[in-house]
């Protein structure tokens, strides 16, 4: 049943992720845009170099701000790393629990010996 659900829940964050997969796109581009217009505009020295990389700096932030919700898509993409690593994780072992009474380790021992 646990593998059922992870499955579902692993299938609708597919569904999320590729469906934000465009904004998400859009959202990095743009981030990486905004860096390159702020980089620009400290290197400009005069006034009206300053003003114009602050317009477009203001109009790429637009852009960037009505992706904001492209976060979900990320928050998608981490809870299908999630369910990946909990589909493929192992139980607990059997010989999990270690004892100093050599009695209730015998098989253990003797399996390790016989190797």
């Amino acid at each position: 049943m646990k593998k059922f659900l992870l499955f579902l829940a692993g299938l609708v964050a597919l569904t999320v992720l590729l469906v934000n997969l465009g904004p998400m796109i859009l959202l990095g581009v743009s981030v990486w845009l905004l860096y390159v217009v702020f980089k620009q505009f400290m290197k400009s020295d005069s006034t009206a170099g300053k003003i114009g990389w602050v317009v477009v700096g203001l109009i790429i932030l637009s852009i960037a701000v009505s992706n904001v919700y492209a976060v979900i898509g990320v928050a998608a993409a981490f809870a299908l790393y999630w369910i990946y690593k909990n589909w493929t994780s192992k139980s607990g072992s059997v010989h999990s629990t270690k004892s100093d009474d050599p009695f209730t380790n015998f098989e253990r021992q003797w399996a390790e010996m016989n190797k």
